[in-house]
């Protein structure tokens, strides 16, 4: 199994990213919205101005469905975000490069596997509502500037 880059592992427990992650998938989770009440099609400006609002720039890949916040240069390391929309559940892939070396790059429900437990799983957060979403992205994008910022400073 695959590792966590100690500096990425260790600005995550910085950012007590498990227990932020755990939160948001417990307050948007299948009790919340069941799987008839999840907005399984959506309006894809409506998704990029909620992210643009937010402070994004962002693409969307209509090959491979998903929506990509463009890459931030930072020194010598780039950041950049993918969130894949699938069935009415988030999932977010968080991107960090190294002088253009990948050194992070996997959906973030993965992170919970790398630093406890193989079997230890996080469910995706789930939306019904653009409201719902439009919370979700708030919160997972606070953890991702809180996780450039430990990580710049690690």
């Amino acid at each position: 199994m695959m590792e966590l880059n100690a500096k990425v592992k260790l600005a995550l427990e910085e950012i007590h990213f498990i227990e932020r992650y755990e939160n948001l998938s417990n307050i948007y989770n299948d009790k919340k919205t069941p799987l008839d009440e999840r907005l399984r099609y959506f309006d894809g400006e409506i998704i990029i101005d909620s992210l643009t609002q937010l402070g994004y720039k962002v693409d969307f890949n209509s090959e491979e469905k998903f929506f990509k916040i463009i890459e931030e240069q930072i020194g010598k390391y780039t950041f950049a975000a993918n969130i894949i929309l699938d069935c009415g559940m988030v999932d977010l892939v968080w991107i960090v490069k190294e002088n253009g070396t990948l050194i992070l790059g996997m959906p973030i429900g993965q992170y919970s596997r790398l630093m406890i437990d193989p079997k230890y799983r996080i469910k995706k957060p789930i939306f019904g509502t653009y409201e719902d979403l439009d919370e979700i992205f708030k919160i997972a994008f606070e953890m991702y500037e809180d996780f450039k910022v430990a990580f710049l400073n690690g």
